[in-house]
Parts: structure tokens; C-alpha cells; sequence
């Protein structure tokens, strides 16, 4: 699977998590800052950040990708509706959390998050 990392980078624990909950290899990480200009528009920011990636169409499409979504709020939601456009379907993302008492602060994958099948699920109770 391909990892886009568009949060802090992953320690070699946490990616190890990644494999152990999704019971995929991880086959190549892209680490992508997201920085964005708040005084500009915030799509085509964030349709460049999608660029920056470097997948070609037949990957978006194809390629079992799993997502680490940027912290910002705002980001992270358009960022999702552009994957979902790329790809045709919404990507897994990962949850991290703090590691309790942890000193210094230390975070650990929670959940992968199948957000097609939480949309598929939402469908249903409408």
C-alpha cells in the first residue's frame, strides 16, 4: 500500500502498526508538508498538494492507498473531496493518539479509518 503523509513524520513503530492493523506491507510512504498561505485561496493550495504526491491517474484509481490527513481542519476536508475525486472513492485514514503518560509526548496509530465503508454505512440511515 502507499502512505501519504500529509501530517508529522511516522516513526518506524507507528508504520509497523500501520502493517499489523491493515495486515498490508507498506510498500512506499510519501511525505507531503502541508503548508498552505491562509491569505490565498485554499483549493488550488490544496489540489497542489495532491500534485505533490506524484501518482499518475491509473494509481489514483488503483493503488490501495492509505491517508494520514493533515491536522488543519479545513485542509484535511477538502483534501478528502479532492482524493475522493482522484480515486473515486473515499481512502482509508489513519487516527493517532497521544500514548498515556508518556514524557515526552509520544503518539501511537489508534484506528485505520475505511472511510468508504463509513460512507457506504451513512447511506443506509439516510
Amino acid at each position: 500500500m502507499i502512505l501519504l503523509n500529509y501530517a508529522h513524520p511516522l516513526t518506524r513503530a507507528q508504520l509497523a502498526q500501520v502493517e499489523a492493523l491493515t495486515g498490508q506491507p507498506i510498500e512506499r510512504v510519501i511525505e507531503l508538508r502541508c503548508q498552505i498561505d491562509p491569505q490565498q485561496p485554499l483549493l488550488p493550495q490544496v489540489t497542489a498538494l495532491v500534485e505533490a504526491a506524484g501518482l499518475s491517474p491509473e494509481e489514483w484509481q488503483t493503488a490501495p492507498l492509505l491517508i494520514n490527513p493533515p491536522s488543519l481542519n479545513y485542509i484535511a476536508v477538502v483534501l478528502l473531496a479532492e482524493l475522493h475525486g482522484r480515486c473515486g472513492y473515499f481512502p482509508a485514514m489513519l487516527r493517532l493518539r497521544p500514548v498515556p503518560d508518556s514524557a515526552p509526548s509520544q503518539f501511537e496509530v489508534a484506528e485505520v479509518l475505511n472511510l468508504q465503508r463509513v460512507r457506504d454505512a451513512a447511506r443506509c440511515r439516510r
